[in-house]
Protein backbone atom coordinates (compact mmCIF):
# COMPACT_ATOMS: atom_id res chain seq x y z
CA UNK A 1 0.00 0.00 0.00
CA UNK A 2 1.31 3.44 -0.91
CA UNK A 3 1.87 6.00 1.82
CA UNK A 4 -0.71 8.79 1.87
CA UNK A 5 0.48 12.34 1.58
CA UNK A 6 -0.78 14.71 4.26
CA UNK A 7 -3.15 16.38 1.78
CA UNK A 8 -4.53 13.01 0.60
CA UNK A 9 -5.01 11.89 4.19
CA UNK A 10 -6.78 15.16 5.02
CA UNK A 11 -9.16 14.79 2.06
CA UNK A 12 -9.84 11.14 2.83
CA UNK A 13 -10.49 11.70 6.53
CA UNK A 14 -12.61 14.79 5.80
CA UNK A 15 -14.86 12.58 3.65
CA UNK A 16 -14.93 10.05 6.51
CA UNK A 17 -16.02 12.80 8.93
CA UNK A 18 -18.60 14.18 6.51
CA UNK A 19 -20.36 10.80 6.28
CA UNK A 20 -21.11 10.55 10.03
CA UNK A 21 -20.21 12.11 13.37
CA UNK A 22 -16.85 10.93 14.68
CA UNK A 23 -14.84 11.87 17.74
CA UNK A 24 -11.24 13.01 17.71
CA UNK A 25 -10.02 9.62 19.00
CA UNK A 26 -11.73 7.68 16.19
CA UNK A 27 -10.22 9.97 13.55
CA UNK A 28 -6.77 9.80 15.13
CA UNK A 29 -6.97 5.99 15.22
CA UNK A 30 -8.04 5.92 11.56
CA UNK A 31 -5.10 8.15 10.54
CA UNK A 32 -2.64 5.98 12.49
CA UNK A 33 -4.09 2.88 10.81
CA UNK A 34 -3.42 4.53 7.44
CA UNK A 35 0.21 5.11 8.45
CA UNK A 36 0.07 8.89 8.74
CA UNK A 37 2.89 10.34 10.90
CA UNK A 38 2.33 11.88 14.34
CA UNK A 39 3.04 15.52 13.42
CA UNK A 40 0.81 15.27 10.35
CA UNK A 41 -1.98 13.76 12.47
CA UNK A 42 -1.88 16.77 14.78
CA UNK A 43 -2.05 19.22 11.88
CA UNK A 44 -4.87 17.28 10.20
CA UNK A 45 -6.92 17.14 13.43
CA UNK A 46 -6.44 20.88 13.98
CA UNK A 47 -7.59 21.57 10.41
CA UNK A 48 -10.64 19.30 10.79
CA UNK A 49 -11.63 21.05 14.03
CA UNK A 50 -11.14 24.50 12.50
CA UNK A 51 -13.33 23.56 9.53
CA UNK A 52 -15.95 21.98 11.86
CA UNK A 53 -15.57 18.44 10.51
CA UNK A 54 -14.78 17.48 14.10
CA UNK A 55 -16.73 18.97 17.00
CA UNK A 56 -16.59 17.28 20.41
CA UNK A 57 -19.84 18.90 21.60
CA UNK A 58 -21.77 17.96 18.47
CA UNK A 59 -20.42 14.40 18.56
CA UNK A 60 -21.24 14.02 22.25
CA UNK A 61 -24.79 15.35 21.82
CA UNK A 62 -25.47 12.91 18.95
CA UNK A 63 -23.87 9.98 20.80
CA UNK A 64 -25.89 10.59 23.98
CA UNK A 65 -29.13 10.99 22.04
CA UNK A 66 -28.59 7.84 19.94
CA UNK A 67 -27.46 5.56 22.77
CA UNK A 68 -30.31 6.71 24.99
CA UNK A 69 -33.13 6.63 22.45
CA UNK A 70 -32.14 3.67 20.30
CA UNK A 71 -30.02 1.44 22.54
CA UNK A 72 -31.86 2.43 25.74
CA UNK A 73 -28.64 2.89 27.71
CA UNK A 74 -28.59 4.68 31.04
CA UNK A 75 -26.41 7.68 31.84
CA UNK A 76 -23.63 5.68 33.49
CA UNK A 77 -23.10 3.37 30.52
CA UNK A 78 -23.19 6.28 28.07
CA UNK A 79 -20.69 8.20 30.23
CA UNK A 80 -18.34 5.20 30.30
CA UNK A 81 -18.54 4.77 26.51
CA UNK A 82 -17.73 8.47 26.03
CA UNK A 83 -14.78 8.17 28.43
CA UNK A 84 -13.39 5.30 26.32
CA UNK A 85 -13.71 7.56 23.25
CA UNK A 86 -11.67 10.28 24.96
CA UNK A 87 -14.53 12.71 25.63
CA UNK A 88 -13.98 14.78 28.75
CA UNK A 89 -16.22 14.20 31.73
CA UNK A 90 -17.44 17.81 31.81
CA UNK A 91 -18.58 17.68 28.17
CA UNK A 92 -20.19 14.27 28.68
CA UNK A 93 -22.18 15.32 31.77
CA UNK A 94 -23.28 18.57 30.14
CA UNK A 95 -25.05 16.55 27.43
CA UNK A 96 -26.17 13.72 29.72
CA UNK A 97 -27.91 16.27 31.93
CA UNK A 98 -29.89 17.47 28.89
CA UNK A 99 -31.84 14.18 28.92
CA UNK A 100 -35.37 14.89 30.09
CA UNK A 101 -35.88 13.24 33.50
CA UNK A 102 -39.45 12.13 32.70
CA UNK A 103 -38.34 10.55 29.42
CA UNK A 104 -35.35 8.94 31.18
CA UNK A 105 -37.56 7.27 33.78
CA UNK A 106 -40.07 6.21 31.09
CA UNK A 107 -37.28 4.46 29.14
CA UNK A 108 -36.08 2.78 32.34
CA UNK A 109 -39.62 1.56 33.07
CA UNK A 110 -39.82 0.22 29.51
CA UNK A 111 -36.50 -1.62 29.95
CA UNK A 112 -37.68 -3.10 33.25
CA UNK A 113 -41.04 -4.15 31.79
CA UNK A 114 -39.45 -5.89 28.81
CA UNK A 115 -36.98 -7.72 31.06
CA UNK A 116 -39.65 -8.85 33.57
CA UNK A 117 -41.18 -11.52 31.33
CA UNK A 118 -37.85 -13.22 30.62
CA UNK A 119 -36.68 -13.57 34.22
CA UNK A 120 -36.90 -16.98 35.86
CA UNK A 121 -36.48 -16.91 39.63
CA UNK A 122 -37.33 -19.15 42.56
CA UNK A 123 -38.65 -16.31 44.72
CA UNK A 124 -39.46 -12.57 44.75
CA UNK A 125 -36.05 -11.65 46.20
CA UNK A 126 -34.14 -13.40 43.39
CA UNK A 127 -36.52 -11.94 40.80
CA UNK A 128 -35.96 -8.37 42.03
CA UNK A 129 -32.19 -8.90 42.25
CA UNK A 130 -32.03 -10.12 38.64
CA UNK A 131 -34.20 -7.23 37.45
CA UNK A 132 -32.04 -4.73 39.35
CA UNK A 133 -28.78 -6.18 37.97
CA UNK A 134 -30.18 -6.10 34.46
CA UNK A 135 -31.05 -2.41 34.72
CA UNK A 136 -27.69 -1.59 36.30
CA UNK A 137 -25.88 -3.37 33.46
CA UNK A 138 -27.68 -1.03 31.06
CA UNK A 139 -26.13 1.90 32.94
CA UNK A 140 -29.10 3.15 34.95
CA UNK A 141 -28.45 4.57 38.40
CA UNK A 142 -29.57 2.67 41.48
CA UNK A 143 -31.72 5.56 42.76
CA UNK A 144 -33.70 5.62 39.51
CA UNK A 145 -34.04 1.84 39.36
CA UNK A 146 -35.35 1.70 42.91
CA UNK A 147 -37.81 4.49 42.11
CA UNK A 148 -39.12 2.68 39.02
CA UNK A 149 -39.26 -0.68 40.78
CA UNK A 150 -40.89 1.03 43.75
CA UNK A 151 -38.41 -0.52 46.18
CA UNK A 152 -38.15 1.29 49.52
CA UNK A 153 -34.59 2.17 50.63
CA UNK A 154 -34.87 0.34 53.96
CA UNK A 155 -35.30 -3.18 52.53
Amino acid sequence: MNELTEKEALNKVAAFCASAEHCRQEVEDKLQKWGVGGDAIGRILTTLEAEKYLDEDRYCRAFVRDKFRFSKWGKLKIKEALYVKGISSSVAWRHLNEIDETEYLAVLREVLASKRSGIRAKDEYEFRAKLLRSAMSRGFELKDIRLCMEIPWDE
